[in-house]
């Protein structure tokens, strides 16, 4: 079974119908689940047809029910682990903790996927689950941590053939979490212990954080020195050992970048007493480039004698992350909210992110010649493989383009 039918769950639960496995997909939002029931997936990675096919082999069930969570031999947790005020917020692991506990049976084995900080696995979940089953981990059934590498639109690594680092508590622990994922993806990475793999998810995230940071801040510091930045990168990407290639941005958003980084850094603070100034020197870059796009853009306009209280400004993208509907810690929503306080009628175009999901504030258009044509400034936050952007050079009077992918006498870059 998999607890959770996001952006993780989701995936896992059909690639798990699809390696032969029975799964029931538990959820506690009532609508997602009805959604499901009826075929229609809402996690752009999974199109409707699997979803149905899925349902049509009689393997896969969806479900807000605990009890449909009875009987299980491998649980698989793919729960959301939000920041709260700064802190780490694991109530939805504890959650699906003490539900598991309640149907835990001897020889199980439960799985922790969710993003979380070193430690949760073994100092959490393990007490959690002995407690609400009267089980002993290790002794009477297995734990372990796997964590989830879900890359949102890439067509390219998907679950499948991403290798899947594993871990467990103990030795018959991580063979039986082996065992599982070994029939779900092409490559299993085993690891010592799960506070290895625990830190490994934030590793990986920190590594870009960090690495988006530093070209954010190379970005505004090459505008102020009159130094195209965008060559720079692109010069230095032909360079074929020791660099890699990052790009700037309007900021980071999604269930990652803008969170995983900060649990690591809350357990060092709270564990050693001290700072990880990477993450919070990165922090404070990426968390203020919205407000560095809304100067540029203020900027902008003030060169064309308008104010941004009472401009028409058309935002082209609030999902996160290109070709995706998710908008969670997107930075584009912090960019209309910045606009709208300042008084800019804010027009925008995504077609992948419900309208009814965002600000009510934010006027939902269609990418017209008419629209781009009426806007005082046009950006380009999120560059969708569905936008035209010919039409958006043809007809914008002003485009502040975020992700470098225009060209004209009227496009400005980040």
């Amino acid at each position: 079974m998999v607890v959770g039918q996001g952006y993780v769950g989701l995936p896992l639960a059909m690639r798990a119908v699809e390696a032969g496995f029975d799964v029931v997909g538990f959820d506690t939002d009532v609508e997602r689940v009805k959604r499901l029931a009826a075929g229609e997936s809402y996690v752009e990675d999974i199109p409707s047809a699997e979803l149905g096919a899925a349902l049509a082999t009689g393997r896969y069930r969806a479900s807000t029910d605990p009890s449909d969570c009875a009987g299980f031999d491998v649980a698989v947790v793919t729960v959301p682990t939000p920041l709260r005020e700064g802190n780490p917020d694991l109530s939805y692991i504890e959650a699906a903790a003490a539900m598991l506990a309640t149907h835990l049976r001897p020889g199980a084995t439960v799985v922790l996927e969710s993003t979380t900080y070193p430690g949760t696995t073994e100092e959490l979940v393990a007490p959690l689950l002995e407690e609400g089953s009267g089980l002993v981990a290790g002794g009477d059934f297995h734990l372990g941590y796997s964590p989830e590498r879900i890359d949102p639109g890439n067509p390219t690594w998907g679950l499948g053939n991403t290798p899947k680092v594993v871990s467990g508590i103990d030795a018959a622990s991580l063979s039986a979490v082996q065992s599982f994922y070994d029939r779900v993806v092409e490559r299993t990475v085993a690891v010592s212990g799960c506070k290895e793999a625990e830190l490994t998810k934030l590793l990986e995230n920190t590594f870009r954080h960090v690495n988006i940071a530093l070209v954010n801040e190379l970005a505004m510091f090459a505008h102020d020195l009159g130094i195209d930045v965008w060559e720079a990168i692109d010069a230095a990407s032909t360079k074929p050992f020791g660099y890699l290639r990052f790009t700037p941005g309007p900021g980071v958003g999604g269930h990652c970048l803008p969170i995983d980084p900060s649990y690591l850094s809350w357990r060092v603070r709270r564990s050693l007493g001290v700072s990880f100034r990477f993450v919070e020197l990165a922090n404070d870059v990426n968390d203020h480039m919205p407000d560095y796009v809304v100067r540029r853009l203020s900027v902008a306009l003030n060169r064309r004698r308008k104010a941004v209280n009472g401009s028409r400004i058309l935002l082209l993208g609030l999902a996160y992350k290109r070709n995706t509907s998710d908008a969670r810690e997107s930075p584009s929503l912090v960019v209309a909210d910045r606009l709208l306080v300042l008084g800019a009628e804010v027009h925008v175009v995504d077609p992948h992110v419900a309208e009814g999901r965002v600000d009510t504030r934010m006027t939902f258009v269609e990418l017209s010649a008419e629209e781009l044509a009426a806007a005082d400034a046009v950006v380009l936050l999120v560059d969708h493989d569905d936008f035209d952007l010919d039409m958006v050079v043809d007809h914008a009077r002003y485009v502040l383009d975020a992700r470098h992918r225009l060209s004209g006498a009227q496009v400005e870059h980040l």
